[in-house]
């Protein structure tokens, strides 16, 4: 995993918590902004079969929310996130670009844990 999410001035630091993982439906999305002293964090979590994915929730096109124009950003079968912006395409497993706007570009991804409490952090 890259870390070009540590780059902007409001990434948050390892271990914020950010809510309990049982929350995360697998084939759901959750998009939060996360406060820091740099300012706000935008972040979307992917609820997988294999497990929960997160990226910084900014299309690489123009950094606009992947959601910014609707909710439903995740493809029925939950292999595909869709920008609501510009129709880009991601795989919601590695945040790749997949097609439209998409081609070429990837999501920054950001690295999950699961604390003792259950509750889905930033990871390492």
């Amino acid at each position: 995993m890259n870390d070009a999410w540590k780059t902007y001035r409001s990434s948050p630091a390892s271990g914020a918590r950010l809510l309990p993982a049982s929350e995360l439906a697998v084939g759901t999305t959750h998009s939060m902004l996360l406060d820091s002293q740099g300012g706000r964090f935008p972040l979307l979590l992917v609820g997988l079969a294999d497990g929960p994915r997160a990226y910084v929730n900014a299309c690489p096109h123009q950094y606009l929310p992947l959601d910014q124009r609707g909710s439903r950003i995740l493809s029925q079968d939950g292999q595909t996130l869709r920008c609501t912006n510009h129709d880009a395409s991601f795989s919601a497993h590695s945040g790749k670009g997949s097609g439209g706007l998409g081609e070429g570009c990837a999501l920054d991804p950001v690295p999950l844990a699961v604390d003792e409490g259950g509750w889905l952090v930033i990871g390492e």
